[in-house]
């Protein structure tokens, strides 16, 4: 890697402005192995003049940059990277061909390692059985010494080329005052060559089979760790893969629908595109021409399509499924919620539970303190047993495994994530995982939570069966109720779509009512041929007639909207917000697994009561502001509790950005969104409860990690002290620790949310 990769950056990307304001960009790095190595970049750039910000996300490779223009552009930025001994490149270009070409290369150190392992080890072998009688003779100085050349030049392919690597980041790290994993494991593979090349010449014995042995199963180990975080990385780089292809923009839209195809970076707001059948959306738009469905699984986890017709919106990344569709763009690039959350996402991989922050802090000091421990037990075995004290030594540096922590902790993170993203559950901030896996409380907010948020009408009461100027009764309903945005009258609007053709539609939509005029919070109310009519609440209907109508019981807790003339009421509708379909029995899980639960609402005491009963909730409140919200929360933690928060209103805000864990719905309004930790984009409940599985088995396998991390090396470095390890027994002991845990947390990837149990269908949507 040399400096002309940064050659590679387009010109676009390293001009400069006159000015010192703050740019952002995002870079793609390879050849990171470690946490180490994360660090030395992330110092040595955050050094230089003029950097405001640099965050790399170890397992996507790809890091946050914000610079001054005035003070610093790109192309110094990438060349430091790259004289690290690192590639760096602009995330909108394409590492795949220096990936694949990685990966060739790895390939080929692998296979001459193992070549050659093989090899010497044919070669070792008469050495090892001398003392058995069955062998006819000893073995010859003569015999001995070419055996011995022969193994010395079979190793140099190896030394020279297959461990390069690790050379290489052992004197990164030591150029830069830092010491990483690869100085062990380093200092293990040439002490132990010319050592090894030392008795080739003066005497005694060798362990060539011992070092190619070692560099084999690190290089076979970094292989399927490379392969293992590729599998733990494709669900949430599924969100990311948003095709490059051109993009059908329309110039003179509506006059001339003629299209010329442009790339999707140089949209901009207000453009008019098509979006053909099979194709993605490029942005987040509203329709101006066409009808189709899309499916918008990728950002919300719905899996059936919505239908979208003129003036819906769409979402970037969506799949348009069926028929053209002509959008107008009213967010690109980094700006639309694709962009944003994946962002969101990204940064959550960076954060790490805390007692990966506390082992990550003391990985440095822990190699010193082996390396010191290694040489000490040099010296003591040089007075009792000479002849072992150096493979002693180097057995204490192989043997140890600082960095299985460091290795298992960003695939468990990753795949923790992204199976709560294909579940439709996006994690902003990683740090709840940890504080998921170790709530006690779950609370609820009602409105838009529990419940969908929107009015449904129950019932219909019809008390005439015609009106004058109508065809039928229903097609009143439609005429009044499509005269406000109220919620109430959108539902009475909906139901009476439902049950008209779409003849009725249009003669109802026909007949004027003009001079309409709106009372807020009453009702609608208009003059048409000569009668006075209106809609909405029922005292405010009844007030032409002056009648009166006597709720029944069993509506005695649901909306009542009316419809009414001067001589009665005409309709009478019963409204109800309705639970969602996997409320109850996503409660009955969470308290099933001990978990306590609340509900929490601004909403009448008689409503609340309704939905706390029938969702089995013992502990509500009704009837509360946000800082009443705020302060209930505050009281749960004080006594201990670790909550969960889950709301969608600007009144749930305060609540949720106190919350140990905060999650915003995905239709939420956008400051509880902001101020969440998770958002759960599907508005399924049920993700919910399986978001809870991942970050309990994920916090777990972390745990497990390291546990396993300290009690390997609590166990194998005194074994190596008191000489009971080879070298080649401490290269194997590293080697399989280290993918015993990268292996633990694939684990993750086996959990799977139920085969969409609680399908969201008409209202649920």
């Amino acid at each position: 890697m040399t400096e002309a990769l940064a050659a590679t950056t387009s010109a676009a990307h390293l001009s400069q402005t006159a000015s010192n304001e703050l740019v952002t960009e995002k870079l793609s790095i390879a050849g990171i192995r470690c946490a180490a190595c994360v660090q030395l970049i992330e110092y040595s750039v955050a050094q230089l003049p003029g950097v405001d910000r640099f965050k790399i996300n170890p397992l996507t490779q790809k890091a946050d940059l914000r610079w001054h223009q005035e003070q610093i552009d790109l192309k110094r930025v990438i060349q430091t990277i790259v004289r690290l001994g690192y590639a760096a490149f602009p995330a909108n270009q394409s590492l795949t061909e220096y990936q694949q070409k990685a990966k060739k290369k790895a390939l080929w150190r692998l296979f001459i390692a193992g070549f050659a392992m093989m090899q010497i080890m044919m070669y070792a072998f008469p050495s090892y059985l001398v003392p058995v009688p069955s062998v006819d003779g000893d073995l010859t100085p003569d015999l001995d010494r070419l055996l011995k050349l022969a193994s010395l030049v079979i190793s140099l392919p190896v030394i020279m080329f297959s461990a390069m690597p690790f050379f290489e980041g052992a004197l990164r790290d030591l150029r830069h005052r830092h010491i990483g994993m690869d100085v062990p494991v380093s200092l293990g593979i040439l002490l132990t060559f010319f050592a090894s090349v030392w008795a080739t010449f003066f005497g005694g014995a060798v362990y060539f089979d011992s070092a190619i042995m070692f560099v084999f199963l690190l290089l076979g180990a970094r292989f399927i760790e490379d392969m293992v975080k590729s599998r733990t990385n494709a669900a949430l780089q599924i969100l990311t893969q948003l095709p490059r292809s051109l993009v059908h923009k329309i110039i003179a839209f509506p006059e001339d629908r003629n299209t010329i195809q442009v790339d999707p970076s140089t949209l901009q707001i207000g453009d008019v595109v098509l979006v053909p059948a099979g194709e993605q959306m490029p942005c987040d738009g509203v329709v101006l021409d066409g009808h189709s469905e899309c499916d918008e699984a990728l950002m919300t986890g719905e899996s059936q399509p919505v239908l979208k017709q003129v003036n819906d919106k769409v979402i970037a990344g969506s799949i348009n499924q069926h028929s053209a569709l002509i959008v107008q763009a009213e967010k690109v690039g980094q700006e639309t919620q694709l962009a944003h959350l994946i962002g969101m996402m990204e940064h959550a991989t960076l954060e790490k539970p805390r007692l990966v922050q506390i082992a990550d802090k003391h990985a440095s000091r822990f190699l010193i303190a082996i390396i010191l421990i290694a040489m000490t037990s040099g010296i003591v075995w040089s007075f009792i047993e000479p002849d072992r004290a150096f493979l002693i030594a180097i057995s204490v540096i192989v043997v140890t495994c600082p960095c299985a922590l460091s290795l298992a902790t960003p695939g468990v993170m990753s795949a923790a994530i992204g199976q709560m993203a294909k579940a439709g559950m996006l994690v902003t901030k990683g740090a709840a995982i940890e504080s998921l896996a170790k709530a006690t409380h779950f609370v609820f907010d009602k409105t838009g939570t529990l419940s969908y948020g929107r009015l449904k009408v129950l019932d219909a009461i019809w008390i005439r069966d015609q009106v004058k100027g109508f065809d039928a009764v229903q097609a009143l309903g439609l005429r009044m109720s499509g005269l406000s945005s109220h919620p109430v009258s959108i539902a009475v609007h909906d139901y009476c779509v439902e049950r008209l053709n779409s003849a009725q539609q249009k003669n109802a939509s026909s007949i004027d009512l003009s001079l309409a005029k709106e009372y807020p919070g009453l009702g609608v109310e208009v003059h048409f041929d000569e009668h006075l009519l209106r809609f909405g609440r029922l005292e405010f209907a009844l007030e032409l007639s002056g009648s009166a109508w006597p709720v029944p019981m069993q509506y005695s807790d649901k909306t009542i909207s009316a419809l009414a003339d001067q001589s009665g009421l005409i309709a009478v509708f019963v409204l109800q917000d309705c639970l969602r379909d996997d409320a109850i029995e996503v409660v009955q899980t969470l308290q099933g697994s001990g978990k306590q639960v609340m509900l929490l609402s601004g909403d009448r005491i008689d409503v609340v009561r309704a939905s706390a009963e029938a969702c089995g909730i013992t502990a509500y409140f009704a009837g509360l502001k946000p800082d009443q919200k705020f302060e209930m929360v505050k009281n749960l933690q004080a006594q201990g509790a670790v909550v969960v928060m889950v709301g969608d209103g600007m009144n749930d805000g305060p609540a949720l950005s106190l919350a140990n864990v905060s999650v915003a719905m995905g239709q939420g309004a956008p400051i509880s969104q902001s101020r969440s930790d998770c958002l759960l984009m599907s508005n399924r409940l049920s993700d919910l409860s399986f978001a809870l599985k991942v970050s309990q088995l994920s916090y777990r396998l972390i745990q497990e990690n390291l546990a396993w991390a300290m009690l390997y090396n609590l166990i194998a470095i005194p074994a190596a002290v008191v000489g009971w390890l080879e070298p080649w027994h401490a290269a194997l002991g590293m080697s399989l620790s280290s993918l015993l845990v990268v292996f633990n947390g694939l684990r993750v990837l086996r959990l799977q949310p139920a085969a969409m149990l609680f399908q969201t269908t008409g209202e649920g949507k």
